[in-house]
């Protein structure tokens, strides 16, 4: 990881993004002790994830008593 200070990165912002998109890692440092602060790193590729239908099928159950009744306007919540 190259390390840069802040007034380097700003001079520099440019070929900093070029070199990021070439899969470097940046450290930007600041302050009088030059404490790494933040990090430039490449963007990952997302990864999309197809969504499973009836992952729970099989891990619950639920039974309606015979005594069960319910009216429209209870159901609709009039």
């Amino acid at each position: 990881m190259e390390i840069m200070s802040v007034g380097e990165f700003k001079a520099n912002f440019s070929e900093v993004l070029k070199k990021v998109l070439a899969g470097h890692e940046i450290g930007i440092s600041y302050g009088k002790r030059k404490e790494i602060v933040a990090r430039l790193v490449p963007k990952l590729p997302v990864k999309k994830h197809r969504r499973k239908i009836g992952i729970l099928e099989g891990k619950g159950k639920v039974n309606f008593g015979v005594d069960f009744k319910m009216t429209e306007e209870e159901f609709l919540g009039v």
